[in-house]
């Protein structure tokens, strides 16, 4: 078996700690143990026993990742080390060599590149800007054959922020069913909805259904690496033992901080400190976009820290990041990883004035650049 090169994580693993200004991150600003925790709780953490933890995940967090879906309880979950593991487990155990799956576009490339090497077909379809990031259906429908196995979409959507509609939902439901397909719904940025009200999960819409979801982005805990999967019992069986040949299990540590985080009162402070974060970094984004009008133009997100924005310069997007981060110290993740030139990803979700410092290095580097790489309007 061969696999291609993860373009995002292999580009964002090389700089994305070598830059003052790293405006890659697709997540919330991480938590301090001290920021999450009162001295009390730190205290039982400590008095731990650092063993192996429950291969599938703790009873009390499957218990606790099951409330946010209504109608699961704790063995329709499986706790993986960050939605990562969760991705791989699904493509590995549901598809086989000569069956086709349809990806949702742009996306979080990593189902993608695992199903390519498994000698699967990847078909896409596309999310389309002149529809803020709607998905074409008629195209979805197009891609579908009797050998689909499964359909792979991103809900809310990396990289932009868009959130599919309940009548959208239902017809991709509805083609899923035509063909007995599976659903795999990746919606790890549930929770980070700018408004306020959550995302409804695909969970609960059709009997093949398999969603993911994790503390990574929305819960500004990428670092304790708790993703989780739900989907009908029998099948959450089958992924618990291919998990026994991945990482075994998640630390207990984590587990633990998982458990207390998922907890309804802490839950509901995490995502609202995320929320606010940002939602006040969105509204100084627009107003500077606002004042470089003729070079940028975005569909401001739903959900999630990150903004995909088109720009209208005469360079290619994997030249203009390697510019900034080379003569500015700030890093942006090139539309290039999508297979998007001419946008770039940045994230939102960092502090304020990191946020901000980073913004003006980047309009530093456009006025060096000049308006004579201006390309016409596109807009």
């Amino acid at each position: 078996m061969k696999i291609e090169t993860f373009d995002l994580e292999r580009i964002q693993s090389l700089w994305e700690n070598t830059v003052k200004y790293n405006l890659t991150e697709s997540g919330l600003h991480p938590y301090t143990v001290k920021e999450l925790l009162d001295a009390q709780e730190i205290d039982r953490l400590l008095d731990l026993r650092l063993g192996y933890g429950q291969t599938n995940g703790s009873d009390e967090l499957r218990t606790a990742v099951s409330r946010l879906y209504p109608g699961a309880d704790l063995d329709n979950v499986l706790v993986t080390n960050g939605s990562s593991e969760a991705n791989l487990i699904v493509t590995w155990s549901h598809l086989e060599p000569d069956d086709e799956l349809v990806l949702m576009l742009p996306n979080y490339m990593q189902i993608w590149g695992i199903a390519r090497s498994f000698g699967v077909t990847v078909k896409p379809f596309h999310l389309k800007e002149e529809l803020r990031w709607s998905p074409d259906l008629n195209e979805l429908k197009d891609q579908i054959t009797p050998r689909t196995k499964m359909i792979a979409l991103c809900n809310p959507n990396n990289p932009t922020g868009a959130v599919l509609n309940e009548s959208d939902m239902n017809e991709i439901v509805n083609l899923a069913r035509q063909t007995d397909a599976w659903i795999f719904s990746d919606e790890i940025y549930r929770g980070a909805e700018l408004d306020g009200r959550e995302t409804p999960s695909f969970w609960g819409f059709y009997d093949k259904v398999i969603v993911n979801g994790g503390l990574a982005k929305a819960y500004g805990l990428p670092g304790i690496r708790i993703g989780w999967l739900v989907g009908p019992k029998n099948e959450i069986e089958k992924s618990w033992s291919y998990r026994d040949y991945t990482s075994i299990c998640c630390g207990i540590l984590s587990q633990r901080l998982a458990t207390l985080v998922l907890q309804p009162e802490m839950r509901k402070k995490v995502l609202s400190r995320g929320r606010k974060m940002i939602n006040e970094n969105l509204a100084e984004l627009k107003k500077w976009v606002e004042k470089h009008a003729d070079l940028f133009h975005f569909i401001p997100p739903r959900a999630g820290a990150i903004v995909f924005m088109r720009y209208r310069l005469n360079i290619n997007s994997r030249d203009l990041s390697n510019m900034l981060r080379e003569q500015k110290s700030v890093f942006v993740l090139d539309g290039d990883c999508f297979g998007m030139d001419h946008y770039l990803r940045i994230g939102i979700g960092s502090e304020k004035d990191y946020f901000l410092t980073g913004l003006n290095l980047i309009e530093e580097m456009l006025m060096e650049i000049g308006a004579g790489r201006t390309e016409k309007s596109r807009y």
